[in-house]
């Protein structure tokens, strides 16, 4: 059985599904798809505590899944809907019948 993808590739796509293992990176998620928040906002929203929202954020950014940008004292995070639909094209095609 040979695989058209390479070992970074599926490496990549490891990491983009042990970053959707975690119910508060599905929720973190789901308000980043709706529109662009700040760690305070999703704090907030979330009821968590900002340092925790942080972390979640930090494994996020780390798969790729989204983006950051400081500006004055405030970090905005927003969703990188593309790099979702590609990890989701990859595993399409990782799956699919050959």
């Amino acid at each position: 059985m040979q695989t058209t993808m390479d070992l970074r590739g599926l490496k990549g796509l490891r990491g983009y599904y042990r970053a959707l293992s975690d119910a508060t990176r599905l929720r973190i998620l789901e308000q980043l798809a709706r529109h662009q928040l700040t760690v305070t906002e999703l704090a907030r929203g979330l009821r968590m505590s900002q340092p925790l929202i942080s972390w979640h954020l930090h494994r996020l950014k780390q798969a790729g899944l989204i983006q950051m940008h400081r500006a004055g004292r405030e970090v905005h995070c927003s969703l990188d809907h593309a790099r979702v639909q590609d990890y989701e094209r990859q595993f399409q095609s990782l799956i699919a019948n050959q």
